[in-house]
């Protein structure tokens, strides 16, 4: 498994956080086990190899800060999305671009332009065109305009 599935499980949990009256921690005891990936493996590939020590800890560090940080990055992405209410946003892409403005946010280790393209090939997988130029038109306004020293 690689940092790239690592962050689309995380992007997973993220999606499920958005609907669970769970916190982080709760729904990662339930999700970020062997035995839930062995039940979720046999109908997504995603899960059908549990993540090593460094993978979970990546995982569980990008959830838990989703779960502290929510309220800020949603407004990051309600700003940035010019002309919509962030109701109206697309449920996977709000998760894929709440993971990646934590990732650029909070995870200096990995670079922006490194996070949005992975938002970018995450996202191709689970919505249409129009939304992966969505996240990514606004993944981009996010970085020049909250991040530009780091660019």
């Amino acid at each position: 498994m690689y940092r790239t599935t690592a962050r689309e499980l995380a992007m997973h949990f993220a999606f499920e956080l958005a609907f669970s009256t769970e916190q982080a921690e709760q729904l990662l005891r339930r999700e970020l086990t062997p035995e839930a990936f062995q039940t979720r493996g046999t109908d997504e590939p995603l899960y059908c190899e549990f993540p090593d020590k460094e993978q979970s800890a990546y995982i569980i560090k990008i959830v838990r800060g989703v779960g502290e940080h929510g309220a800020e990055l949603d407004g990051y992405i309600s700003r940035h999305a010019k002309g919509w209410r962030f109701e109206r946003i697309d449920q996977v892409a709000a998760a894929i671009m709440r993971v990646t403005m934590y990732e650029i946010l909070y995870m200096p280790d990995v670079p922006n332009k490194v996070a949005i393209n992975e938002a970018v090939e995450i996202a191709k997988k689970y919505v249409d065109d129009d939304v992966v130029r969505f996240i990514n038109g606004i993944l981009g306004s996010f970085v020049r305009s909250e991040c530009a020293e780091e660019q």
